[in-house]
């Protein structure tokens, strides 16, 4: 290691993600800024409240991967399993400053305030149906899983009706995506899964650039900012990332949301009597399980002064949400708790900060906004169908993604 760059032993991020609330702590107690192992390529991540916004809107950090030492070294390559994280085609996920505010700036509009509040009898209807699913599945006090039944098709169809993806296809993109994710599936799969999902968004992309509709997809292919429309690898870049972003995150908040309360059931009543509005509840999940664990990443085009440390030029920088949401300075000597009536909830960063700032980021609170409150009126008596305990992660190393979420609903 650098004498430059004094940031600790390395710590290894576990894949399976046995522990993540240890692995929190531990990369906590290492510092601001620690030395992680992301399955065989070393990088560092911050887990620093102060420093995260800081660094996140510092220009000498960049999306573009030619900008990583071990890419330009060839110590990582496509067979390293996290590489569709980081070179993900050109989209306003992967692009700086004036061309990722081109990229970025039809997206956003789309998903303005305004526009989001007109999606709510959307959201609320796909809720309901849902619900009703479940429901039926549950009527005879069967144990149901809340995750494969609501929280996981809900973010699809929104998306799906967002963009104009037709439902039928709802089912093959969640397997893909659950395939893309996963740390156990292998590499030369998973590339033929982005080979795959390329060849299907291209097709659709084709299809509506032929039929435009009233649909965000649309909007993507027909944006004309200064006369200068989106290449069709830029709308794939940005449709890709879109799905895949805007149903992730929502499914791990609705689960992580319910988990906390079903296990705080004090905090819950306080919800259900309307003492305490859902959307602290929200927040306070965002900030107390992350839906992104660990964000890849960026990369230093020139060192950059950290403390009394130095992060090089060439370096990868991570983000690791989980552990921004527990920093003590921000959230206090409780940041370990889960709270609803906590004042800093809403001061998270679970969807980042600065220009790249998630733009869905509206999207999953309306969503999380409607599905809680509707999902524990129908069920008010909704109780876990075994000890918390045995709820798992799946073995994702990116996002705080829950295995299965068995229940009952009365």
């Amino acid at each position: 290691m650098s004498s430059k760059c004094p940031f600790g032993d390395t710590i290894s991020i576990d894949p399976m993600v046995g522990d993540l609330p240890g692995e929190t702590a531990r990369l906590r107690a290492a510092g601001t800024v620690a030395r992680i192992d992301l399955l065989g390529a070393q990088a560092l991540t911050v887990t620093d409240h102060a420093l995260a916004r800081q660094l996140l809107v510092d220009g000498r950090l960049v999306k573009d991967i030619n900008a990583w030492s071990l890419w330009q070294s060839g110590a990582v390559t496509y067979e390293w399993p996290l590489i569709g994280m980081v070179d993900a085609g050109r989209s306003m996920f992967t692009v700086d400053g004036s061309e990722h505010r081109r990229l970025r700036i039809k997206t956003t509009q789309a998903l303005s305030p305004r526009r989001l509040e007109l999606l709510r009898p959307t959201v609320s209807r796909l809720t309901d149906e849902l619900l009703d699913d479940l429901a039926e599945a549950g009527r005879d006090g069967d144990v149901v899983d809340l995750k494969q039944l609501f929280a996981y098709p809900l973010p699809i169809r929104v998306v799906g009706e967002l963009l104009g993806v037709d439902r039928v296809d709802h089912p093959m993109l969640l397997d893909a995506y659950k395939k893309f994710f996963s740390v156990l599936t292998p590499q030369d799969e998973r590339l033929q899964i982005i080979a795959d999902l390329d060849d299907y968004y291209l097709d659709l992309i084709r299809k509506r650039t032929a039929q435009p509709a009233d649909d965000l997809l649309s909007a993507l292919i027909l944006a004309d900012e200064g006369g200068d429309r989106l290449t069709e690898e830029e709308v794939l870049g940005n449709l890709k990332a879109l799905v895949a972003a805007g149903h992730e995150t929502t499914v791990s908040l609705i689960l992580n949301a319910v988990r906390a309360l079903l296990t705080h059931p004090g905090q819950l009543a306080l919800l259900q009597s309307g003492d305490v509005d859902w959307k602290q509840a929200v927040e306070e999940t965002l900030r107390y399980e992350s839906p992104s664990t660990h964000l890849l990443m960026r990369f230093a085009t020139e060192d950059i002064p950290v403390g009394d440390a130095v992060i090089e030029k060439g370096e990868g920088v991570v983000m690791s949400y989980r552990a921004i949401g527990r920093d003590t300075s921000v959230h206090g000597a409780d940041a370990d708790e889960f709270d609803i009536e906590r004042p800093s909830a809403n001061r998270h960063l679970a969807f980042g900060y600065g220009p790249h700032v998630c733009p869905g980021a509206g999207l999953s609170r309306l969503e999380g906004n409607v599905a809680l409150p509707a999902l524990f009126e129908r069920f008010p008596q909704l109780r876990l169908a075994v000890p918390v305990t045995e709820i798992r992660n799946l073995p994702v190393l990116t996002q705080n993604d829950i295995a299965a979420f068995p229940v009952r609903l009365s």
